[in-house]
C-alpha cells in the first residue's frame, strides 16, 4: 500500500467514527503550498465556512504559505467564521493527515479562537 492509499484509509476509518456523532465537522487538507480548512454540516453536503491559504486575506498575512505560520492564521480564520456562523462545537477531521505540524497548528489555533473540539 503507498503512502496516499494508507492516508486515504486512515481517513474513511476517522469519518466513519465522526459520522456516528452527528456534529458538524473541520475539515482541513494539506498540500506542499496551502493548507485549507472547511466546516461542513453534519449531514456531510454543506459547507458552512472556509479558508485557505489560497485567499487574498491570509496571503497578505503570511509571507509563506506552505508553514506552520500560515497555518495558525487559517486555524484562526476558520475559528472566527464558525463561531460568527454560530458553529463552535466540531469533530475534528484531519483527513488522515498525522497530527503534528502544520495539522497540529492549526488545530491548536483553531481551538484557542474559540471553536470546541
Amino acid at each position: 500500500m503507498d503512502k496516499k492509499a494508507s492516508r486515504l484509509k486512515r481517513a474513511l476509518r476517522l469519518r466513519s467514527k465522526i459520522k456516528r456523532l452527528d456534529v458538524n465537522r473541520l475539515t482541513i487538507h494539506r498540500t506542499s503550498q496551502h493548507i485549507y480548512a472547511q466546516v461542513l454540516s453534519k449531514d456531510g453536503i454543506t459547507t458552512l465556512v472556509s479558508s485557505s491559504t489560497a485567499q487574498a486575506d491570509i496571503k497578505a498575512v503570511v509571507t509563506n504559505t506552505g508553514n506552520a505560520e500560515a497555518a495558525v492564521e487559517v486555524g484562526k480564520s476558520i475559528a472566527q467564521k464558525a463561531v460568527a456562523a454560530g458553529v463552535t462545537e466540531v469533530a475534528f477531521d484531519r483527513s488522515g493527515f498525522k497530527y503534528h505540524g502544520r495539522v497540529k497548528a492549526l488545530a491548536d489555533a483553531a481551538r484557542e479562537a474559540g471553536l470546541k473540539f
